[in-house]
Parts: C-alpha cells; structure tokens; sequence
C-alpha cells in the first residue's frame, strides 16, 4: 500500500487520530499536508521533505483555499483529504444546551467538512482521480443520552458524505464516511458529563460499551483512513466504514 508521489490533506492533524493518520501516512511515503488550529504535536517530524504543516482556521474560506493551493504548488496537486478535525459535546441535556454551542458543534463537524471537500473537488476533478475520507462517529447508529447536537452533526456528515460520493462518482472521486468507535484519545474525555471523572467515565460508559472489551487505539482509526484512501480502495465509494470494535451492533 504505496503513496509515493501522493499528496494527502488531513484535517485535525494536531489530536490523537489526525497524529497517527499523517504518522502513518509519511511512513508510506506520502506527501501531507498536517492542518489545524495547533500544529504543535506534529513537531516531531520536523525536517521530513513531505511534510507540510498548516495553522490555521479551516472554518474561513480564505484558509482553506491558500492551504490547498499552497499544497498543490508545492506537491503538483491534491490527491486525498483526510477530514479528521471535529469537537466533542460534554453530555447536556438539550433544554441546557444554548444556540451558539449548537451552532459551534454543527460549524466545526459539519460547515468543515463542507469547506474543505468542496476545495478538494476542485483540484481532484482536473485530475479525474482522488479520494476523501470524512470522520463520523458511531454515536449516529448508537447514540447516547445528552449528545444530541454532536450526534445530529455526525448523523449530517454521513448524509452529505454519500450525497458528495454519487456527485463525484463520474470524475472518478472516492468519498467515504469512517464512523470511529470509543478511542483512547483526549476527546474522549470531552463526552463525559462536566463536573465527572475523565478517567472513570471513559472506563465506566465507553470502555465497557465495546463488545470487543477496549477503547480503540489511534492507530486502529488510522490505518483504516489510510485503506480508504489507498489504491486498493479504488472501487469503494459511499460507504460507511464502523471502526468501533463492535459498538455499532
């Protein structure tokens, strides 16, 4: 599973699933371009030829058109996105829950996505050829109590991943939805109700929640993002891939 020559935009690349996905990425030997509000995680492999990083905001339109046009400079072109970037709701009943942090949810999960896929297609229709992965959650076929907007954005990106595969499926464009399961990762910690123990709750609710009897590690997700995006996926478009360890069941 080679990507020699290939350029992959991944979208969150600072947290736990974004680090692992461009890790494994460089190591197959793809260009990246690491994107998000704070890089500093990526440091580590500083110096490394195929490696761009990119701060910045990715819900201003104008961020996401330099970034893609800044990579497709440097690269010859976009052959991958990797939408990983997305923001946890702390479970809260609704009558709680205020208009602006909907809204944020529903910017950062949904609006994101938006942005950066219609920037993709746009360099992957010149070239007939591309393939994009957006993150979901397994919360849309299995919700949980006090998660309503992050389940409705999620639920959203679902909907407009397989709409967005049927539009592109003529210029030869791949677009699939990964809907992750409970990850050891800091967002996990984000879910559990304010004022609860971080590290009981993700042992408690989500750990135990996994038929397969552990929370999923980083690089469970990343290498499935990394298939999807591969050659060897060529024939796989609108798909909604669970990567949960049996949660969704």
């Amino acid at each position: 599973m080679t990507f020699k020559d290939k350029t992959i935009i991944v979208t969150g690349a600072g947290g736990g699933m974004g680090k692992a996905t461009v890790d494994l990425l460089l190591k197959a030997g793809a260009n990246v371009v690491g994107c998000d509000l704070n890089t500093d995680a990526l440091l580590e492999f500083e110096g490394k030829d195929n490696l761009m990083t990119c701060q910045g905001n990715l819900l201003e339109e104008s961020t996401v058109q330099q970034i893609f046009k800044d990579a497709a400079e440097r690269f010859g072109g976009i052959d991958g996105l990797a939408n990983i970037a997305g923001i946890a709701q702390s479970a809260t009943p609704i009558d709680e829950v205020s208009l602006s942090e909907f809204h944020k949810i529903m910017d950062i999960n949904l609006t994101m996505t938006f942005l950066t896929c219609r920037e993709a297609s746009k360099y992957m229709k010149e070239r007939i050829q591309g393939k994009i992965v957006n993150i979901g959650s397994v919360s849309t076929t299995r919700p949980r109590p006090g998660l309503q907007s992050y389940v409705a954005s999620k639920g959203a990106v679902e909907s407009f991943t397989k709409a967005l595969a049927l539009e592109l499926a003529p210029d030869h464009i791949n677009v699939n939805v990964l809907h992750p399961g409970p990850a050891n990762t800091n967002m996990l910690g984000e879910f559990v109700k304010k004022g609860s123990d971080v590290e009981d709750g993700k042992k408690e609710i989500f750990e135990r929640s996994v038929p397969l009897g552990k929370l999923l590690q980083p690089t469970d997700i990343a290498s499935s993002i990394k298939f999807l995006l591969s050659d060897e996926a060529n024939m796989i478009t609108g798909i909604v891939l669970h990567v949960d360890g049996g949660r969704s069941i």
